[in-house]
């Protein structure tokens, strides 16, 4: 084989993939991070990650229904501070009432 061949280039290249395989999958095989596609990490979820996601998912859910019901609550608060005094008597009068 000659050194400045093509047959030379070819054995190198296909040396160097076989490396970065076999370093891949080792790496893969024992729960290492790996190399992303643009640069970033990629590592192995479990259903602890799943888990993680769902509770996280729940309870957005939750605050945004509290959200919700704190911006009902100030628009009420807002309407009776911008009306006049008596119908915001009569208002927080009915609402004692409840």
């Amino acid at each position: 084989m000659a050194w400045g061949g093509p047959g030379f280039v070819l054995a190198i290249i296909a040396m160097s993939t076989m490396g970065w395989v076999v370093t891949t999958w080792i790496r893969a095989k024992h729960g290492y991070s790996l190399d992303g596609e643009w640069g970033g990490t990629v590592g192995k979820t479990g259903m602890a990650d799943e888990r993680k996601v769902e509770l996280l998912t729940a309870e957005n859910q939750k605050l945004v229904g509290q959200v919700s019901r704190l911006e009902e609550r100030i628009a009420v608060l807002e309407r009776i501070a911008t009306d006049p005094a008596e119908r915001t008597a009569r208002e927080i009068d009915s609402l004692r009432d409840r």
